[in-house]
């Protein structure tokens, strides 16, 4: 399978920014794990701290041919909450796109409660840390 996994804004910052909600694991370090655990798929990363950069490459994994994008793994980090142009990239593009959270949302803030993603989404997974990732493709592997 040709998966994309695509952060949001202060993602880049994994294993650095407040290790109590998203762990001290870094990007590179989960992207490592997960291709030795799917040696077969070829796992793509994008990550931008940038709304339109986001709905930019959602649009080139879902329209352009040449991606040959299967799904998606979407961390939209804050823009979760506030951007129904993230959302109406991803329900636009039509690939399955699973939605994660490395911390447990619903536990948090109550600005953080709410998913404009959510349904849009083929599913969400949340609060597990890292193996949300590994839990989220093998959820497209299982959609396939």
């Amino acid at each position: 399978m040709n998966i994309l996994i695509v952060n949001g804004p202060n993602l880049n910052l994994l294993g650095r920014r407040d290790p109590a909600h998203y762990g001290t694991a870094t990007m590179e370090e989960i992207l490592e794990a997960l291709r030795a655990e799917y040696p077969d798929d070829d796992i793509d990363y994008y990550q931008s701290n940038h709304e339109g950069d986001l709905i930019d490459r959602l649009h080139e994994a879902g329209y352009d041919p040449a991606a040959e994008c299967d799904g998606i793994v979407l961390n939209a980090g804050g823009y979760t909450h506030t951007s129904v142009a993230l959302a109406d990239a991803v329900e636009a593009i039509g690939l399955p796109v699973i939605e994660v959270h490395l911390s447990r949302v619903a536990a948090r803030e109550p600005e953080r409660r709410c998913s404009l993603l959510g349904a849009v989404c083929r599913g969400t997974i949340a609060g597990l840390g890292p193996a949300v990732y590994t839990l989220a493709v093998e959820a497209l592997h299982r959609l396939r």
